[in-house]
């Protein structure tokens, strides 16, 4: 592969072997800030009273994570909604329970802090001393069935369709399905960018939403194009009855059944 050097007029050979790990790894870091910036331009109305972007605050840690993981390409994707309060809030990485990340993952990065903080959702970062159950849950599964990292890693990467948190005045969470036609259309015009550039870089056989919603944006961003095949699994939100009705084995076999690669 020749890649053209911009500096000197001349080219770079890059050997085969090095052709699209770290090549796929930073065009979505740089997708990624590309979202963050687009997001930034938005502004939310109450009963929004705060907005958390980890892209931000958590940059460092997303991006050892895209580095470290999203570093080829993936038969699966598999796509959330949004930031949990405990998760990707806290540590930048998708569905991002603390010790999932830390003592499975081995990442650890440090964590800045947004501008403005509510009272009842501090950022601590690794700190943190709350479990994500909806990430404890997936990477849980993810390390009973998988073993190390590696082995996951090397088929899947989970992302998260829009990384902001949207807090109203209470501390509670707002979803983004939950927002006005009219903020919600800008924010899914950048997301769905966005989830157009990371399937075209990763070029999943099967993309899988994570609830609901995640499977809508992905079939609206898909079309009628396949590959990939899509799909949906049962979200592992502790609020969701069926998912505390043993969400693992029902998350099993939705994936087997959509003919995900599973050890």
């Amino acid at each position: 592969m020749l890649i053209r050097n911009a500096s000197t007029g001349g080219s770079v050979h890059f050997p085969a072997r090095l052709r699209w790990r770290p090549m796929i790894a930073q065009a979505l870091i740089d997708a990624a800030r590309t979202l963050s910036a687009a997001l930034a331009e938005l502004r939310f109305a109450a009963p929004v009273a705060l907005v958390y972007n980890p892209l931000q605050y958590a940059r460092a840690a997303h991006e050892t994570y895209l580095r470290r993981f999203g570093d080829a390409r993936k038969r699966v994707v598999m796509l959330g909604m949004n930031p949990g309060p405990f998760g990707m809030m806290q540590t930048g990485v998708p569905f991002g329970e603390v010790a999932a990340v830390r003592d499975w993952m081995g990442i650890t990065a440090p964590i800045d802090r947004p501008g403005r903080e509510h009272p009842k959702r501090p950022i601590q970062g690794f700190d943190c001393p709350r479990s994500e159950v909806s990430g404890r849950r997936l990477w849980g599964w993810a390390r009973e069935r998988f073993g190390t990292p590696e082995r996951f890693f090397a088929d899947y990467l989970v992302l998260n369709y829009c990384p902001l948190v949207f807090l109203e005045a209470s501390g509670r969470n707002r979803t983004p399905e939950q927002l006005p036609a009219a903020e919600l259309a800008p924010l899914v015009a950048a997301c769905d960018r966005h989830l157009e550039r990371a399937l075209a870089l990763l070029a999943p056989e099967l993309a899988v939403g994570i609830g609901g919603f995640a499977e809508r944006r992905l079939r609206a961003v898909i079309g009628d194009r396949k590959p990939p095949r899509i799909g949906a699994i049962l979200h592992p939100s502790p609020a969701s009855p069926a998912a505390n009705r043993g969400w693992q084995a029902q998350a099993e076999r939705q994936l087997a059944a959509l003919g995900a690669p599973l050890p």
